[in-house]
């Protein structure tokens, strides 16, 4: 098969964690590639996602590795798996491939967290809302880029129904609430759309009052995905330039941590629901 030229985000990850294992084994390219019988060029390539990797040769290379963790094995090998098309792809090339990366991660979480100090997660937004926020994008987008994002938008939030969707725990900031995007009509429907999504089974809301004081991370967006093993969790961040993401092992731990203070300075999920009733009564 011959070597993607945009290797998907979780492509890379696999290459990453096939790089990962390698070297914790102290097992060269060199070794690796006779081991598997390839050239060392293409050893490069499957760890940097650009080339695929077989059952058999993953398997292979995790035995040379000393790598004894059965669930995790399974659990690259399954991430090695070419699966059928998600519906992301059909904006590939209209925006931007990071962007995709998220859908198709949230399609694959087993659990999602998220910390949001400003913005309503993407995944509770209403469409006026989402538009509100798209418009204030630099360099400023034209319409139909406007339309595409909002479409694909819309299409992630699907993640949160039906029966297997995974469980979602969001800490919303206070100030976020309050942020008058789009106008109070657009607020306070945006703030009865976060109450009729906190009553769902899978879905858990939480605020974090201004009263709560200062907290780790003030004003970065954290979205936390959970892998089918935790070696396997990813964190993405929004910033301007687009999203990042991140799963090093201190780098979840960092999260995880910041994530639990956020939860434990945020309102009970009934107490929030209060909370937010009462700010859509003061629009």
């Amino acid at each position: 098969m011959p070597p993607r030229t945009t290797p998907t985000e979780r492509q890379k990850r696999l290459g990453a964690e096939v790089r990962r294992m390698r070297l914790a084994a102290g097992v060269s390219a060199e070794s690796a590639a006779g081991l598997l019988g390839i050239d060392r060029s293409k050893v490069s390539a499957i760890e940097q996602g650009i080339r695929t990797i077989s059952e058999e040769r993953l398997r292979s290379l995790a035995c040379h590795c000393d790598c004894a963790d059965a669930e995790y094995i399974d659990a690259l090998v399954a991430l090695a798996q070419p699966g059928k098309r998600g519906w992301w792809e059909r904006y590939r090339g209209s925006l931007p491939a990071a962007v995709l990366d998220i859908a198709e991660l949230e399609q694959h979480a087993q659990r999602m967290r998220c910390g949001h100090s400003v913005h309503v997660p993407g995944l509770l937004q209403t469409s006026d809302h989402a538009l509100a926020i798209f418009r204030f994008a630099v360099p400023a987008l034209p319409e139909p880029a406007v339309a595409l994002r909002l479409a694909h938008r819309l299409e992630r939030q699907q993640v949160l129904d039906g029966e297997s969707a995974p469980e979602y725990v969001a800490v919303v900031h206070e100030a976020a609430l309050r942020m008058e995007f789009g106008g109070p009509k657009v607020v306070r429907a945006q703030l009865e759309h976060l109450l009729n999504m906190s009553e769902r089974d899978n879905v858990t809301l939480r605020v974090q009052p201004f009263k709560a004081g200062g907290f780790p991370g003030a004003g970065q967006t954290v979205n936390y995905l959970e892998g089918p093993v935790p070696q396997l969790d990813t964190v993405q961040i929004d910033s301007t330039h687009g999203p990042d993401f991140l799963h090093t092992e201190a780098q979840l731990a960092k999260y995880r941590v910041q994530l639990d203070w956020m939860e434990q300075l945020s309102l009970t999920p009934a107490a929030s629901r209060d909370f937010i009733r009462n700010l859509a009564h003061e629009l």
